[in-house]
């Protein structure tokens, strides 16, 4: 890629790659690890063939809000946001310099290299997606009782933590926390539980003020050293689902400030959600782009830079 190519598919930066993950580069700096936010798009736990135009960097910048916005609630990962050549130079090793790619602008940072914890901290407020989905069967959320004649996209009477498994490939896998708890132990999960639960109250009640309720997302938690901190991304719209809270109406699907109309387009095709995934049609990634931009713009009140 060039830095002039409209969507960032592979950073390809000539540093040690930490991890490849399914949106995001993550490259070894020694003390630290350099994360940039790609324009590639998963669904289903599948990478699509194309990419979201400035979709890494609506999800850099999201992140760095919520980010800034959560760290007396729970400490994070971020170190620095890298938007020059002078701030990457302070990381970069003395024999690993090169020219700044100007696609690292507001798409990138500098981050603590911390133990990464295998869960996926998923908090639902609302009843939507796989929750709705086994509602309908069993009047269960994960194996939760609900209440009798709940609605599709109606609030919860509390918000659910429902953790999974975190797949390095393939899909992840619901689990208790009594499940978590034997993996990394009981005390740390239910801190985790905690603070999973923290983090999505103070945003929910943040974003209903901008107009949009954030209906579930998930969290990734990591240890420095004994410290329990929050890593990866942060109420993001690949992490998250947003909805509009003027047109919100419990009974039916609703309209989404994330991927969901993505979800939507390929559950509509017919694609059985195994690799590889079709591509997306152009009206669909510009759709999509637009509604990243607007997610980042009500929430932050900012323009993306």
């Amino acid at each position: 890629m060039t830095d002039n190519d409209a969507v960032l598919i592979n950073s390809d930066l000539p540093l040690p790659l930490f991890v490849k993950g399914k949106v995001r580069d993550t490259y070894d700096l020694g003390k630290q690890l350099l994360i940039v936010a790609t324009d590639r798009l998963s669904a289903f736990d599948v990478v699509l063939p194309c990419g979201i135009p400035d979709k890494g960097r609506v999800l850099n910048q999201i992140s760095a809000y919520w980010f800034d916005q959560t760290k007396k609630l729970v400490p994070n990962h971020v170190i620095e946001l890298v938007d020059t050549p002078k701030i990457l130079a302070k990381y970069l090793p003395a024999n690993k310099r090169f020219a700044y790619p100007t696609y690292l602008a507001g798409r990138s940072m500098i981050v603590k290299k911390v133990k990464r914890l295998p869960v996926e901290c998923v908090v639902r407020g609302y009843l939507a997606g796989s929750a709705w989905a086994e509602y309908q069967k069993s009047g269960t959320a994960f194996g939760i009782p609900l209440p009798k004649n709940m609605l599709e996209s109606q609030e919860l009477p509390a918000p659910l933590f429902t953790p999974t498994t975190k797949a390095d490939s393939g899909h992840d896998m619901p689990m208790t926390v009594e499940e978590m708890g034997a993996l990394i132990g009981i005390e740390l999960a239910n801190n985790i539980k905690e603070k999973s639960l923290a983090i999505y109250n103070f945003a929910r009640k943040q974003a209903i003020t901008k107009g949009i309720i954030i209906a579930d997302t998930k969290f990734e938690f990591g240890l420095e050293g004994d410290k329990l901190i929050v890593i990866d991304e942060m109420l993001t719209p690949d992490s998250s689902r947003f909805w509009d809270a003027k047109s919100y109406k419990p009974g039916q699907s609703q309209p989404s400030y994330d991927k969901q109309p993505v979800r939507d387009w390929l559950t509509n095709s017919g694609w059985n959600k195994e690799p590889p995934a079709p591509m997306l049609p152009p009206e669909v990634i510009e759709s999509t782009t637009r509604i990243y931009l607007t997610a980042f713009e009500r929430l932050t009140g900012k323009k993306l830079s």
